[in-house]
């Protein structure tokens, strides 16, 4: 039976974010600021929604493998866990690093390294669609005879010890960081300064970064973020960009070579006729502004209460996916990722945000009530279409004055 350890314990993951937040709060330390956050946070909803097309189409690659094509047959005992362990946390590592050095795989993963803050939000900052490469990394497992289930169990709690590492609340953990992967060794890898790109790949054991030449401890102060910032609170833009990016290159390469490159080169790389390579620069710390555009706060009420209410519905999706039809499931995944994208909208005062924030209202009152057969919609549309309703009434009262 398959457990979705991730999807469990989110509760466990806003309980500690919140613990955070008390945290920075009572120390006067400025570690949080709700747009970031709440960009943070549709990222990792949108890459949950998105997971759950994705999950099975990965999960049957590796069984596949494994039910087919296997050397060995490995015994439930407690060396094997800890053998899978060690090659789930190896097989990441590799994964991690080439993700940060070939342009096509980077264009997924950037989107984890965006912020330009640190804190547990930033952990839940997910690329929607790397899930559907990063299972490839993993096969070699498959081949050697490593139980599906079992991979998916290790993997899943690899993934969830990375949660806590993203804070700056703890500082050096002594002789621990000569073996685990800590929140100081991973604040270097979220690092924009040229000194930490690239560096600190590891999962949970620091040791492959000290193996391979890619290890660098803490030491000036880090600058989070990507070398050229999003400057987006858009979370569909925060996916795309860069592929919209490399495609602007690739037209401007010249030869199979220079367009090969493009997607197959490391970040950076750009034709010689664009200039050629471009290395990332010293950042003038009297300069350096975090992207921060001004709004306006009377809609901060109503943008926190929108994204609670998006949670909560993407919340309950992913514990009900099975019981929905297809089109249930794609269309009401696209409501809430309209939703995420429309409260980016909203705290950049785009011109076309009200349009469609008014948008999303209407559908939310149309699409449940064409679904009340389903078991999940049966007992929500009443509340769904008084809450929406009062919503629309709220934005646009505020959207006149």
């Amino acid at each position: 039976m398959k457990v979705d350890y991730i999807a469990l314990s989110i509760p466990i993951f806003f309980i500690l974010i919140a613990v955070e937040l008390v945290y920075a709060f009572y120390k006067k330390l400025n570690y949080y600021r709700i747009n970031d956050s709440i960009a943070n946070l549709s990222q990792g909803i949108g890459s949950q929604l998105v997971g759950i097309f994705l999950k099975t189409i990965t999960f049957f690659g590796y069984l596949y493998i494994y039910e087919h094509w296997r050397f060995f047959s490995f015994s439930n005992t407690l060396y094997t866990w800890l053998l899978l362990f060690m090659g789930v946390d190896f097989f990441y590592y590799w994964f991690h690093r080439y993700s940060h050095q070939i342009n096509a795989l980077w264009a997924a993963h950037i989107v984890h390294h965006q912020s330009e803050e640190y804190n547990l939000t930033v952990a839940l900052r997910q690329s929607w669609f790397q899930s559907g490469f990063s299972w490839m990394f993993y096969l070699p497992l498959a081949f050697v005879g490593f139980e599906p289930i079992m991979f998916l169990t290790v993997s899943a709690f690899n993934t969830l010890y990375q949660f806590w590492i993203h804070t700056r609340a703890i500082d050096n953990m002594g002789p621990l960081e000569w073996i685990l992967n800590t929140p100081s060794h991973h604040r270097v890898h979220h690092g924009s300064n040229p000194k930490y790109i690239d560096k600190n790949h590891a999962g949970t054991l620091i040791i492959w970064d000290r193996l391979f030449g890619t290890f660098q401890k803490e030491e000036e102060e880090v600058v989070y973020g990507i070398t050229t910032p999003l400057a987006s609170w858009n979370p569909l833009w925060a996916n795309f960009h860069y592929w919209v990016e490399l495609f602007n290159t690739f037209k401007n390469a010249d030869g199979l070579k220079e367009k090969f490159s493009v997607f197959f080169g490391s970040p950076g790389w750009f034709p010689k006729s664009m200039g050629g390579r471009q290395y990332p620069k010293e950042i003038d710390m009297d300069k350096y502004q975090k992207y921060s555009p001004i709004y306006e706060p009377k809609f901060n009420a109503y943008i926190f209460f929108q994204f609670v209410f998006s949670l909560a519905i993407a919340s309950i999706l992913l514990f009900t996916a099975s019981k929905l039809s297809t089109i249930q499931l794609v269309s009401n995944c696209a409501l809430v990722i309209l939703g995420l994208t429309s409260y980016g909208a909203l705290m950049e005062q785009k011109n076309w945000a009200k349009t469609i924030e008014n948008f999303r209202l209407i559908l939310w009152l149309v699409l449940p009530i064409l679904f009340t057969y389903a078991p999940f919609f049966t007992y929500l549309v009443i509340g769904n279409t008084a809450l929406v309703f009062l919503s629309f009434i709220w934005f646009n009262r505020l959207a006149r004055n």
